[in-house]
């Protein structure tokens, strides 16, 4: 039994991969805690998350790579995936499937052996297979495959204890050695002979990589071999011109043979009495028919009473009118006409638009109970498993507007962040899928600070919030299917795995929902700060009296009071600024049913917030992200102007 060497200053390194929804998260949450942090691998827009553990008194790295279903890679995740086992050196690889699908996931097992890698089994999900009514034999499929196996349900923390044990152990360099068809085995050896460099993976996979086409590995061969790339490249042609046939379809083929053998006498399948509820219900969830009315309740009790009724409602009414407006508030400002003699000092810190009275009074006690609440509603749906399964429901709908069910992640996650769900788009596959989603998030969805103010204001107007969920459903689906026709580019096709539908953990849920706040408020808090800050100065300088001249003409068009400027201004800054100012010109009485529908239509369809154009530009570039800022400002004024005249025409909320 023996190790690799690792220098002692640089931690052993335990990599994670397998399939999306497999529970590599949830393995890797359970490994290192909180000691973890989220950046992009070297030269991609890929993010990887890394942590850190203490084994049998080691400390290790663990990487968690983005999802993979080959070392064969398509996407970009995949490249990523396949590039950290080729250059970060892995102490061992982790390599955690999905129990209900062992013949469809192995064959990725094979190749990882097949490289040399140190490799772990880790058969998770494996309650959900065993409810299924699947019976599987651990010890024979470790004796079959020569590495160490391990049955977990990791969400259940059954079987951690022996993984991490297995983890902290030395490693064994044997592996076994899967035969292929004869004719197939010639043509790997007589290729994994031409080549003489030093690789890190096992030449028998690398011979199997160039005959399927890899072209980075055949880069990596040229680079490698030097003068001998030649030879190696006539080799590959050789063989692949003599085969005449798809080498890459024949060598899956073959994989899928060698699992079926390694499976047989290995998984039993017990005959079951009926179909378990759960499982209904994730086909429930799946079939338009009933997926629809699951998806209208979903978001009925979820978003509009939890995270508009109770947290836009009820917590932030007892936090911004009762603790701020007559206890925090009254007393800081005494504090400050007692001991503050400046008056600009006065203005920056109490004023109207002052530090403490508005910018904190904003972040904490409007946005941070919504997005609290919106969070804890996120992370229960998605420990549910409903996510994937939404993306099944909703695919054919997002085909039309150029996009597929992969891209429902960011689109929802833009409910709770819009700057997070920007960045969560370069997990698409295609550049026209990305900016697509992008021009949707800065468009049409509202971040959830906003959406519960709007969801808050709206719902004690009969009829003002139905026309603004039309309004905003029909401007996502026509600009989408607009933009689909448009916009160049290839569609890509689409696969995702669907994990067990459960009830949620209640750790995950508030591990998920702390982790989510602290990032989101973090992020916004020091904006408000900012934003306060600027716009005291433009107070002062006349600046900001300027600005609402500039957009009263605009505010008249739109058939809205010149007061409402200043909601718009805010609502650069942030999103949710701007909904609380129209929360302050409700509640002054400023706003007839008309002209706050009109206002919240327009105001959620403007200009994205400073954070989300600032990621627009990093993730896109500074022509498209500036095309996306001219575009949305040109279409919400549209709409907003189209609106008022139709509502003032029709007497619809007179």
């Amino acid at each position: 039994m023996t190790s690799t060497a690792h220098n002692l200053a640089t931690p052993p390194k335990i990599v994670l991969v397998g399939n999306p929804n497999v529970g590599k998260s949830v393995l890797f949450n359970a490994l290192t805690g909180s000691y973890t942090t989220v950046s992009n691998y070297p030269g991609t827009s890929v993010e990887v998350s890394r942590g850190y553990c203490d084994l049998a008194g080691v400390r290790y790295e663990v990487l968690d790579t983005p999802g993979m279903y080959s070392l064969l890679p398509i996407t970009e995740e995949e490249r990523v995936a396949r590039a950290i086992l080729l250059a970060e050196d892995p102490h061992v690889v982790v390599h955690v499937i999905d129990a209900r699908n062992l013949e469809r996931m192995l064959p990725m097992t094979l190749q990882l052996v097949e490289a040399g890698l140190p490799v772990v089994l880790v058969v998770n999900i494996l309650d959900e297979a065993e409810r299924l009514g699947m019976a599987i034999d651990i010890p024979l499929l470790q004796e079959k495959l020569g590495i160490p196996v391990f049955g977990a349900a990791a969400a259940r923390k059954r079987g951690l204890k022996e993984i991490r044990s297995a983890l902290g152990a030395p490693v064994s360099e044997k592996r076994a050695v899967f035969a292929y068809a004869s004719d197939l085995e010639r043509d790997i050896l007589k290729v994994a002979a031409a080549l003489d460099g030093d690789y890190r993976i096992d030449r028998r996979a690398l011979a199997l990589l160039l005959l399927q086409k890899d072209q980075e590995i055949a880069e990596l061969v040229r680079a490698t071999e030097r003068e001998g790339g030649g030879a190696v490249e006539r080799t590959v042609n050789e063989v692949v011109f003599e085969r005449r046939v798809d080498l890459h379809l024949r060598i899956s083929l073959e994989r899928r043979r060698v699992c079926k053998g390694l499976l047989a006498g290995v998984i039993t399948q017990q005959q079951r009495d009926g179909i378990p509820f759960a499982e209904r219900l994730s086909g429930w969830t799946m079939n338009p028919w009933t997926g629809v009315p699951l998806l209208l309740l979903v978001l009925y009790f979820g978003l509009y009473k939890f995270v508009g009724g109770f947290g836009a409602g009820t917590v932030v009414d007892f936090l911004e009118g009762t603790l701020f407006e007559e206890i925090i508030n009254p007393f800081a400002i005494a504090l400050a006409d007692r001991y503050l003699t400046w008056n600009w000092l006065h203005e920056l810190l109490v004023g109207e638009y002052g530090v403490f009275t508005l910018g904190v009074r904003y972040a904490v006690a409007l946005v941070l109970p919504i997005v609290g609440t919106f969070f804890i509603a996120f992370s229960v749906i998605e420990d549910t498993g409903y996510f994937p399964r939404l993306a099944m429901l909703v695919d054919r709908v997002f085909k039309r507007i150029g996009l597929n069910g992969r891209a429902v992640i960011p689109i929802v996650l833009g409910f709770g962040c819009d700057t997070m769900a920007t960045m969560v788009t370069r997990t698409l596959e295609t550049v026209r899928e990305r900016v697509l989603a992008t021009l949707l998030l800065a468009l049409a969805i509202p971040c959830s600070a906003q959406l519960g103010v709007i969801l808050g204001l709206l719902s004690g107007v009969p009829g003002a919030l139905a026309v603004w969920t039309g309004a905003m459903v029909g401007i996502f689906l026509l600009i989408g299917l607009l933009a689909a026709h448009l916009v160049p580019g290839e569609r890509p096709m689409f696969y995702m795995e669907i994990p067990p539908l459960r009830l949620p953990q209640i750790r995950n849920v508030l591990v998920k929902t702390l982790t989510r706040m602290q990032w989101y408020f973090m992020e916004i808090f020091p904006l408000f700060v900012i934003a306060s800050v600027l716009l005291w100065a433009g107070k002062m300088t006349g600046a900001l009296q300027w600005l609402v001249g500039v957009m009263a003409p605009v505010m008249r068009v739109l058939g809205l009071p010149e007061e409402a400027s200043s909601a718009f201004i805010f609502g650069f800054f942030r999103r949710d600024f701007g909904a609380a100012g129209l929360y302050d010109l409700q509640t002054a009485g400023l706003l007839t049913p008309v002209q706050l529908t009109v206002a919240a239509v327009t105001l959620t369809l403007f200009v994205p917030c400073v954070a989300q154009f600032l990621m627009m530009q990093k993730e896109r570039g500074w022509k498209v992200s500036g095309g996306i800022f001219a575009l949305v400002t040109l279409l919400a004024f549209t709409t907003g102007w189209a609106l008022n005249k139709a509502l003032l025409f029709s007497g619809v909320l007179s």
